[in-house]
């Protein structure tokens, strides 16, 4: 006779997410450094606020809408070309959601002078990782607006500023920015649209944009060649353009396709015909990637705060994990491996939040104008630095996170592997690491004197630093910084090749250095004014990884092996 068996399987409990202002105690303290006191009490009740929705109700919902993608219905069921875009439903409440806690406004409000470029980007840092990457037209906003504002133009900034920024969902405008075509993405001056002059600044643009993220705003700043102009980037302009007539009708703009890509899949990526579509020059017929230049500088903040947001997310649910888990007998966060392999991760973290608030409390400073010369230059070296080095950061650790999980990290329905997909984006958009680490080379060369600035702003934050073991982190990282450029002086005057070969060692360098010297300052801090000791051990172990990367590099050896032919 056979027997039944009353068999009840294990479930294990998945991660939760709590407040993530709260729970996030070095993102609190930083802030407790960088705002006054006054500050930060008058916008703690709303970060806590969008932190606990971040944690709560906006994960409950990505998690459900997890198999949703934007759409493109191309044709009416008459026949009329229309081109709609039906995004997600949290892409919808992520817009409300946006203007509502003055994503882009707060940075333009003003309420709190120079600082208030930190309050902005700290509802970025919340906002970011929780809405499905609602982020990406959010930072074209905010450069396009900057951008608009540089510009002078006082009729577009009239007619497009107050709409960017602002508080009301139902005035409130996204821009895309329309630079990449399949002639070149980094090598915008190769870009094939023409602009056919009509009347003033009034023109028509017709061409292919390859690749357009925003393609759902309202408007947005694009480059084109106006006829008659020469090749290469000085014969683009900028151009203005809103995207439909007060029909809702797309103005002689065609949706090829929304893009089929790796991650960031919420985001309706499409690839777009120009047929004449109407537009108006922003800064003369000339310069346009000159122009366009504020814009890039505000989307890479952002991206730069989006990789410290996603590194955030990622061990905020890798943390909950282990604390859940068991396994041969305990939770993961008792064993002592796991414990080592998530306080690594909390390390990159803590470092990479570091330097991309530094970078952001300097716009600030830069755009109230109390930022000095050497500062503003700073900044042409800082921004695209901090970058690449938080875009490679993100990526090692959000795969490190799906590896804490096991094969619960692989599974599609966890919600766990789109973290990955979105964050491989992060070290492409807006310039990848090898662009960047031209730029950087490209910006010190041009500017010799950067390098003292520098080294002058590193002695200036860490100058306070009183524990001896983090003092010791501070003249190491100051080392690497000082042989790095050493290395660069020699490389630029006797072997230019080696000086392009050797780009990305020495912005890694820079950048992991810096953000050394800068989580030690900010641990030496937390431990003088909170008693708290874990930033400290958060620098020493991101000081047991590597931070110094230059080397004695072989051009021929790289050619060779990068093409796999004959060496000697």
């Amino acid at each position: 006779m056979s027997r039944t068996i009353d068999f009840s399987p294990f479930n294990q409990p998945p991660p939760r997410l709590g407040n993530q202002f709260d729970d996030d105690r070095v993102f609190r303290s930083l802030l407790g450094r960088l705002l006054p006191p006054d500050v930060l009490a008058s916008v703690r009740d709303e970060l806590r606020e969008l932190g606990e929705l971040a944690g709560g109700e906006l994960y409950a919902q990505q998690l459900e809408e997890r198999l949703l993608e934007p759409e493109l219905v191309q044709w009416s069921p008459w026949g009329e070309r229309i081109d709609r875009i039906e995004v997600t439903p949290l892409w919808k409440r992520a817009e409300r959601l946006a203007a509502e806690y003055g994503v882009v406004a707060a940075g333009y409000e003003e309420r709190f002078g120079a600082v208030s470029r930190v309050h902005q980007f700290a509802l970025v840092h919340l906002f970011a990782p929780a809405t499905d990457v609602y982020g990406c037209p959010l930072a074209m906003t905010d450069g396009a607006a900057k951008t608009l504002l540089t510009s002078k133009n006082q009729a577009l900034i009239e007619r497009a500023v107050p709409r960017l920024t602002s508080r009301d969902p139902a005035t409130f405008w996204t821009s895309g920015q329309w630079m990449t075509e399949s002639t070149g993405g980094s090598d915008v001056g190769k870009s094939e649209t023409i602009a056919v002059h009509e009347d003033g600044d009034r023109f028509r643009l017709y061409g292919r944009k390859w690749f357009t993220s925003a393609t759902t705003s309202q408007m947005t700043l694009t480059l084109a060649r106006p006829e008659g102009n020469g090749p290469g980037g000085r014969g683009l302009a900028l151009f203005y353009l809103e995207l439909r007539d007060e029909q809702g009708r797309l103005r002689n703009i065609e949706v090829n396709r929304l893009k089929d890509k790796l991650g960031t899949r919420k985001v309706p990526t499409a690839e777009l015909m120009l047929r004449g579509a109407p537009a108006t020059a922003v800064i003369g017929t000339t310069d346009g990637i000159r122009n366009i230049a504020p814009m890039l500088n505000i989307t890479r903040t952002w991206n730069a705060v989006t990789a410290a947001s996603f590194m955030r997310r990622g061990i905020a649910l890798a943390r909950d994990y282990a604390q859940r888990r068991e396994a041969f007998g305990a939770p993961l966060a008792k064993k002592p491996l796991h414990a080592e392999t998530l306080a690594g991760l909390q390390a990159e973290y803590e470092a990479a939040l570091c330097l991309v608030f530094e970078v952001v409390a300097l716009i600030g400073r830069t755009e109230h104008g109390e930022a000095s010369a050497e500062e503003e230059a700073l900044l042409r070296v800082l921004t695209p630095l901090a970058k690449l080095v938080t875009g490679k950061q993100v990526v090692a650790v959000v795969s490190e996170v799906l590896e804490s999980f096991g094969g619960a990290g692989y599974v599609e329905d966890t919600g766990l592997p789109v973290l990955l997909r979105d964050a491989q984006v992060l070290p492409i958009w807006e310039g990848t690491t090898n662009v960047l680490s031209l730029e950087v080379i490209k910006a010190i060369t041009r500017e010799p004197e950067v390098a003292g600035h520098l080294l002058a702003f590193f002695d200036r934050r860490t100058a306070g630093v009183e524990d001896a073991a983090l003092c010791e982190l501070v003249r190491r990282a100051r080392q690497a910084i000082e042989h790095a450029f050493g290395w660069l002086r020699e490389a630029a005057s006797q072997r230019p090749l080696h000086t392009e070969c050797g780009a990305r060692h020495f912005s890694l360098t820079l950048g992991r250095s810096l953000e050394l010297g800068l989580l030690a300052a900010h641990a030496d801090h937390a431990r003088r004014t909170e008693g708290d000791l874990r930033s400290r051990a958060a620098a020493r172990r991101f000081a047991s990884e590597r931070f110094e990367f230059i080397g004695d590099l072989d051009l021929e050896e790289s050619f060779s092996l990068a093409n796999d032919t004959p060496l000697g």
